[in-house]
């Protein structure tokens, strides 16, 4: 499952469904009312908030392996823990979101599916986009990991010299598919042999 909200960095949650897709696994999709518009605002999509036809169309997903649902259906399956996922990511998650998360707070489908794979045991992986942190930011990252989320910041690495916006993308991307234990060839990784002039 893959979550969006309203932090910056809808860019990530985009290649990320292009390369669950991609590699042929079905993704349960939600986006929260303030992703919509983080959506609108970074990557300049004209498409009304709720429109999830539009939203993989715009970003080139097969609409065959995403279900989507709205943040207030507390009726879709991914609400129950009995549901089985593999896994679910929030990105880009907003602070906002960590602190529900960490409080166990339920009030949209979002959190709810996210509090449904802690309590069941399965991974949760929260991609926190913001700087700087202060400490109840910080706090709460520490209380999400200690309840089993596993936190990876959308902090985009150097040592494999990226070229370009969407290599420092794909880093990002690239450590949350290694998360998931999905192999992926994303980035350069530290010790591997390079391009020249790489």
């Amino acid at each position: 499952m893959v979550g969006m909200t309203g932090a910056s960095g809808a860019v990530y949650a985009v290649r990320l469904l292009q390369e669950l897709t991609r590699r042929g696994y079905p993704v349960h999709l939600l986006l929260s009312d303030a992703a919509w518009r983080v959506v609108r605002e970074e990557l300049g999509w004209a498409i009304p908030p709720g429109d999830y036809p539009g939203f993989l169309a715009e970003a080139g997903v097969d609409p065959e392996r995403v279900r989507w649902h709205s943040p207030e259906d507390y009726g879709a399956p991914v609400a129950s823990g009995s549901y089985l996922t593999r896994a679910m990511v929030v990105v880009p998650c907003s602070m906002g979101t960590l602190s529900a998360v960490a409080a166990g707070s339920s009030d949209s489908l979002l959190e709810r599916a996210a509090d449904a794979h802690l309590k069941e045991g399965r991974p949760l992986i929260l991609v926190p986009r913001e700087t700087p942190l202060h400490l109840i930011h910080l706090e709460n990252m520490v209380r999400a990991a200690r309840a089993g989320a596993r936190i990876v910041p959308a902090m985009p690495g150097f040592y494999h010299r990226p070229s370009s916006l969407e290599e420092l993308v794909d880093f990002v991307v690239g450590k949350i598919l290694d998360q998931l234990g999905i192999v992926h060839d994303l980035f350069r990784r530290w010790g591997e042999e390079g391009r020249e002039g790489r």
